[in-house]
Formats: C-alpha cells, structure tokens, sequence
C-alpha cells in the first residue's frame, strides 16, 4: 500500500505563454478547470498542469553541470518531500482548496524543439515528471504544502454458485480472478481493495450486490459463474439490466479465439459493459475459463480505466 496522507511542499510555481518554451516563476497560479490561467498548456485535455520534484531536479543537475532553475523543465509546479513519478494516474494532491488528480506519468520527449534538451542532450521531464487535471479550483503559491491522496480501487468478484455457496465444494474461480487482479495492480503500482462475494445461483441476490456496488461507487465488478444455455444460467441477463453501455467486441474476440479450438466456447454468454462509472466482467464459472478471459480483459484493462475516467491517451 502506498503511503497515504505523506505531505510534500511547493517549493516554485512557475508558467510560460508560448509552448515548448521554459516556464518562469511567479508569485501564484489560478488553477481553474481547464488549467492554469494564463499558461500555454492549460485547455480541456487531460494534460492540463505538469508536476516535477526537486528530487529528479538534484539528480539532472549533476548530469547538466549547472544549477538548474525551477520551470526550466517547463514544469508548472515544483514540488519537494515526494517522488512524484511513483506516483499513478487518478492519485490526488490535496493543496489548499485545490485538488488535482494524476493522469499521466511522463510524456514523449519533445527533442530538438525542447530547450533543456538542446543544451544537454537529455530532458528528465519524459521520464520523471507528471500530468494532472484540476479536481478543485483555487490559487497556489511557493510555500504551500499538499497531501498526496492514493487512488484505492474498489473490486467486487461476485461467484454465483449453489453448490459452493452450500460449501459442497470450494469456490476457486472467484479466487483466480483476485490471483490476476493482484498481478494487475502490482504492475500498475495502484492500490485496490477487493470484496469477495459467494451467492447461490439466484437473481435477487446478484440484483441486490449490483445495486451495492453502484451506491458504494465500485471502480470494478467481476462476475463469475452463470453464463452458460442451463435453466439456472441467468447472470448475463440480470447483469444487462443494470448496463448503461455494453462492451460488445471484448466478449466476442475472447469467444472467437478460443472458440475456433474448442466450439462449447462459443456456447458462453459473457457480457462486459458500464454501470455508471463501475465496469462490469461477466465471465464463465470454469477457472480454465477464468484464466483465458482474464488475459484478454488485463490486456486493456488499464485502458478502459482511463476511458471510463475520461482520459484519453490517444
């Protein structure tokens, strides 16, 4: 778990008016919802304010030769007490009144066109600096300090099963889905909280859990058992009421891919799609099952996060 509540300083904020063009530091910033006023980058995109530390900042000045001056990375805000770039997008700064939420961790670097790259031939921005889009408007200056908020996801793994819920047998594909989830969220470096759920086979009850994980706001739902042609297969069904959108393609290429193999594949009735800002895995109850369909959605899982949050990396 990351550290929570580990405040950090403002040690210069800083603003240019043309791109690609150091920033200079100024008394205050105007941080509204499309950036900061008066900046070359601000507008409504997810990119609206960059971030460095003077942590990177040490480190690049013995490779530069110089001092360095705050903004020279074209940074908006120069912070210190927090390793910025071990941060992940949706983390949050709490300063003040203002608020802001990561996005993106580095950029392409700009090369000849950046102009801390021309003189060294290198720019630590690419690698170390950070993205955020304003949460909560307000004004900020050098000299205040913030509170780093680290986004927890909240997962639900719902099995629905009457044998295991009767502890006849032990439930092992709601665990693979937490094994892979656990793999997920170590290499995106984001914390998450997961809640696991065990129900027999019936509608009410899986109505009632994602009625739960709407209210509770649950960042993903995951679904495992009942997706089948049998008289107690249901899940799809009360899950597609609960839809605002569906996510059509990604069942469809897992059923195909492994359908062309083995046809009773095809014979899956998984759905994916959004309930409000939850995004919701219907997957088949067999952990061999669990295992290729959870390849597939981890794939792009990060993606879809991003989307659903409004950020898009194209």
């Amino acid at each position: 778990m990351k550290e929570k509540n580990k405040t950090f300083k403002i040690v210069s904020v800083n603003i240019s008016t043309q791109k690609g063009t150091i920033k200079k530091a100024v008394d205050e910033i105007k941080l509204t919802f499309k950036g900061i006023s008066g900046d070359a980058h601000a507008g409504s995109w997810h990119r609206m304010v960059s971030l460095l530390g003077t942590e990177s900042f040490k480190v690049f000045e013995l490779e530069a030769g110089r001092p360095l001056a705050y903004g020279e990375f074209a940074e908006n805000i120069t912070t210190e007490g927090l390793i910025l770039y071990k941060t992940a997008p949706f983390d949050r700064f709490q300063i003040g009144d203002v608020e802001l939420e990561v996005t993106q961790i580095g950029k392409k670097c700009h090369g000849s066109s950046c102009a801390i790259f021309k003189e060294v031939g290198n720019c630590v921005m690419p690698k170390e600096g950070i993205f955020a889009r304003v949460i909560k408007e307000g004004v900020l200056r050098a000299g205040d300090t913030g509170l780093y908020l680290p986004k927890v996801f909240k997962v639900m793994v719902i099995t629905l099963s009457d044998r295991a819920s009767q502890g006849e047998y032990e439930d092992k594909s709601g665990p693979a889905i937490a094994e892979k989830l656990q793999t997920f969220f170590g290499i995106n470096n984001w914390d998450y909280e997961l809640t696991p759920k065990l129900i027999p086979d019936e509608p009410t009850q899986l109505d009632d859990l994602l009625k739960q994980a709407v209210n509770q706001n649950f960042d993903l739902v995951f679904t495992t058992g009942g997706t089948g042609i049998g008289p107690r297969d249901f899940t799809p069904d009360v899950v597609k009421k609960h839809l605002d959108m569906e996510i059509p393609g990604l069942m469809e290429h897992i059923r195909l891919k492994y359908g062309s193999e083995k046809p009773q594949a095809l014979l899956s009735r998984s759905i994916a799609g959004k309930m409000g800002e939850s995004l919701v895995f219907v997957l088949p109850g067999s952990v061999k099952a669990i295992n290729e369909y959870m390849l597939e959605i981890l794939a792009g899982l990060k993606h879809m996060l991003l989307m659903v949050k409004g950020i898009d990396l194209h």
